[in-house]
């Protein structure tokens, strides 16, 4: 266990609890959602135990914000491409078939390590971390953060909607030029746009190729919306048929694009990848 930063309780007037307190005392824990994740993970300490929180702050108390000790990570030897890398964070093209992370051995977090170099900061993470999930089927760029201060504020960016992603889709059927789709899911707000580049028939079926904007980031949101309006992502087997009449198999949907801030550095990310040779063979 390592302690990242100390605070000690001054004179206070009002009864008040950690969480409300504690909202901006550790630079590297500045927003409330950051905060409650660390009291989740059981990262704050008062006075050396564990804190909740609901507990109580009272004068001369130690807020201590801690790094736990981590488990050794087996590292997966799978050559990824690196798209962008600094001492901050770097961004990957994620490969279809992998998950981002989990309790395998075979996880795109587990060969992170083997592909990017580690950061020199003091605050350096002990291996780098996604900061969002691909699911194991998608391919595309993924943000990780090698940093402890760039994996709060790409978190915090995630949650205030800062972070810009497109995807390229095939799906069955002729779809709109453009559309909006607004549906909850698992009784959350989601919604999602979408705009046809190209509409062509193949083997007797009409396919569309588009190119979506996710505006939430809610567990297969963009499979269950496509679906849902009547447009299932070719290959899907869990919200569509799952057919696929061409040549090259597996789900097609990719992450080709994000724009976002550098969570240190402030300046604008514009990364995209060329067109998937997936679906470049699809269409042709």
């Amino acid at each position: 266990m390592e302690i990242i930063e100390s605070h000690i309780v001054p004179a206070i007037d009002t009864k008040v609890r950690l969480q409300e307190y504690a909202v901006g005392i550790f630079k590297m824990l500045p927003s409330k959602s950051g905060l409650k994740k660390a009291i989740k993970k059981e990262q704050i300490r008062l006075n050396g135990k564990i804190a909740e929180t609901s507990d109580w702050i009272e004068e001369h108390q130690r807020i201590d914000y801690i790094q736990k000790d981590e488990k050794q990570l087996k590292v997966f030897q799978l050559k990824l491409e690196v798209i962008f890398e600094d001492d901050h964070l770097a961004v990957i093209n994620k490969p279809a078939g992998y998950p981002t992370s989990g309790n395998y051995f075979k996880t795109i977090e587990q060969a992170l390590p083997f592909n990017l170099e580690p950061s020199t900061l003091p605050d350096a993470l002990p291996y780098p971390i996604p900061v969002h999930r691909l699911d194991n089927p998608t391919s595309g760029l993924l943000i990780v953060a090698k940093t402890k201060s760039a994996q709060l504020k790409l978190h915090q960016d995630f949650e205030d909607k800062k972070i810009q992603k497109t995807y390229l889709a095939l799906v069955t059927g002729e779809t709109p030029l453009e559309d909006s789709i607004h549906t909850k899911i698992e009784d959350k707000e989601a919604a999602t746009t979408y705009k046809k580049l190209k509409s062509f028939q193949h083997k007797a079926f009409i396919f569309s190729l588009v190119e979506v904007a996710p505006k939430t980031g809610r567990t297969h949101q963009i499979r269950v919306h496509l679906a849902s309006s009547g447009f299932p992502i070719v290959g899907d087997k869990l919200y569509g048929s799952g057919e696929n009449p061409f040549s090259k198999k597996g789900l097609y949907l990719a992450a080709i694009g994000l724009e976002f801030y550098h969570p240190i550095h402030k300046t604008l990310l514009k990364l995209y990848l060329e067109f998937p040779s997936k679906f470049r063979k699809a269409v042709s």
